[in-house]
């Protein structure tokens, strides 16, 4: 459980993240509230896991989760370059977060 409450967080990032670009420096406010409740919820969700899965793998998880994300939709959303360096990075991103999973003893 403690997993999938990670990913949770991770999306929670994801959108927090995304976030920011609509609150154009926080002078607006409803995406503010928007931002500031997913960012709270992101790291309540991160302290919960982190209640049964080490700290430096959870943590990892959930910033790679985040940083792969929140690239993919500054694409998707943005139009940001989809080079393929980028997507191969991201790609290493995405290989080091499913190698921490497997790597990682199951949370007790």
């Amino acid at each position: 459980m403690a997993w999938v409450i990670l990913f949770i967080a991770g999306l929670f990032e994801m959108g927090w993240a995304i976030g920011l670009k609509y609150t154009e420096g926080f002078t607006k406010p409803l995406p503010t509230a928007l931002t500031a409740t997913a960012l709270a919820a992101s790291m309540w969700l991160l302290a919960a896991a982190v209640k049964t899965l080490p700290i430096g793998t959870a943590y990892a998880v959930w910033t790679g989760i985040g940083a792969a994300g929140t690239a993919i939709l500054g694409m998707v959303l943005f139009k940001e370059p989809a080079t393929a360096a980028r997507l191969a990075c991201l790609g290493l991103i995405v290989a080091g977060i499913v190698g921490l999973k497997l790597v990682t003893p199951n949370a007790h």
